[in-house]
């Protein structure tokens, strides 16, 4: 976990809290989130964002749309989730018409536990 470790680390030398509304914990909770749900649309698509294999894939990237999740650690985040054209992207980490999700505040809580033993 040298990595959790070093990103707080600089959040105290830049002053950051580890907790809050505007806390490194929230902003690690937000990038978990978004990552996960690149990586599963970048899955269910089959390639890479930009990639030429996905002009003729019949199924692309079609933008972003805000979503607001509630985790037990954080409280509120705002997130963007990717769409796709055919609308057949079915997201595990946060689902559909979902605000909850435990996932992220497992994994979340998990990491944070390590930096604070390590």
């Amino acid at each position: 976990m040298d990595a959790v470790t070093e990103l707080v680390r600089m959040a105290k030398e830049q002053g950051l809290a580890l907790t809050g509304p505007d806390g490194l914990l929230k902003q690690l909770t937000k990038t978990v989130i978004e990552t996960g749900l690149h990586n599963e649309m970048t899955e269910h698509l089959a390639y890479e964002k930009n990639e030429p294999a996905g002009r003729e894939s019949g199924n692309t990237g079609n933008g972003i749309r805000g979503k607001t999740v509630l985790t037990d650690s954080v409280g509120s985040t705002d997130v963007e989730v990717l769409r796709d054209r055919a609308g057949t992207s079915e997201p595990q980490i946060v689902k559909k018409r979902k605000r909850r999700s435990d996932n992220v505040d497992k994994i979340v809580l998990a990491l944070r536990q390590r930096s604070d033993n390590g």
